[in-house]
């Protein structure tokens, strides 16, 4: 899972302030969860309605090969071949199933090569199923949402912070190179402390949305950095740490809100 191997040291928070804090309803919450939901989907989808994402499916050109999902897994970056596996698990025989080879073998690269020309439709095909939609609904989480929840509120990170871990370990993995979540993580840590070693929530956060945006600039596919610009610093900038809504935020240029 992407979390592990993170070595950082981090005591939970030490005031009774902080720890009200962290105990407080976090991303986990099922309403902030769904707000999570939303705003990624507005950065991947240009939607907020993130269910209609099951279905979705193209090559974006990012050397990723196919983007798929409500969070776009990969069949480059092995994540849609865990889905994928995963969905084989609780459904053998699935339309899908077939397909388990050739993503093993394109797994790293941009390559189409055994997926065309019916794995975009099959695929959407399995997105009406529920068994799918429950297996990406589980990778998403196991993957991607428990391990940044987790490793936000060790840092004494509030629902704000929560969620800006959430969106980049989404956007840039946690594996060992220098864009990596853990990485961005460890560009912050080196400027500023987070609340669970005594540090300002406010300075942390910058600190890590200033790691964040250099890392989305190292890659020219993420170099447009509005969802961490118009979106996250304005609520931190309003300093709704615990994302209540209303809210309302740019991505690319477009206009978004949660009444």
């Amino acid at each position: 899972m992407p979390a592990a191997g993170v070595t950082a040291q981090a005591s939970m928070p030490d005031t009774p302030q902080q720890s009200a804090a962290v105990a407080a309803v976090g991303l986990d919450d099922p309403a902030k969860k769904e707000i999570a939901m939303k705003i990624v989907s507005s950065a991947e989808n240009s939607s907020l309605d993130w269910r209609a994402q099951f279905k979705y499916i193209e090559d974006i050109d990012d050397g990723r090969g196919y983007t798929g999902g409500i969070i776009g897994f990969c069949s480059g970056t092995h994540d849609m071949l865990e889905l994928v596996r995963e969905y084989t698990k609780r459904k053998p025989g699935n339309v899908l199933a077939k397909y388990l080879p050739a993503l093993e073998r394109v797994d790293g690269s941009d390559s189409h090569e055994g997926l065309d020309p019916n794995y975009t439709k099959d695929w959407k095909t399995a997105a009406k199923d529920k068994v799918f939609q429950d297996a990406q609904e589980f990778e998403r989480d196991r993957v991607y949402f428990n391990p940044a929840v987790n490793r936000a509120k060790q840092d004494g990170l509030r629902t704000l912070g929560q969620f800006a871990y959430y969106d980049a370990i989404v956007m840039h993995g946690d594996g060992g190179d220098a864009t990596s979540f853990s990485s961005i993580r460890k560009r912050a840590l080196a400027k500023a402390k987070p609340p669970a070693q005594g540090g300002d929530e406010t300075a942390y956060l910058n600190a890590f949305l200033d790691a964040r945006v250099w890392a989305m600039k190292q890659e020219e596919a993420h170099s447009d950095t509005s969802r961490v610009d118009t979106a996250q610093r304005v609520f931190l900038k309003n300093k709704n740490f615990d994302l209540n809504t209303p809210l309302s935020w740019k991505v690319y240029g477009d206009s978004f809100s949660i009444k």
